[in-house]
């Protein structure tokens, strides 16, 4: 069975879901500085989360003995 981490979709799904749910409370529950610093969040989850994962899965990939 294979790595979730090996696949691309879950890369950037856990991003964009992420991002979504700050959106979601900077636009609801927030204003002024804290809406900004929560966009901001949610801009860096979008870029940063799936090369992180795309790194994990790399990592998490077995090694072949030869």
């Amino acid at each position: 069975m294979s790595n979730p981490l090996q696949k691309p979709v879950v890369h950037y799904g856990m991003g964009l879901l992420s991002a979504a749910v700050l959106l979601f409370v900077a636009f609801q529950f927030l204003d002024g500085t804290a809406r900004y610093v929560v966009v901001v969040m949610a801009a860096l989850e979008v870029t940063v989360v799936p090369q992180i994962l795309k790194r994990a899965g790399e990592q998490s990939e077995p090694k072949e003995t030869a």
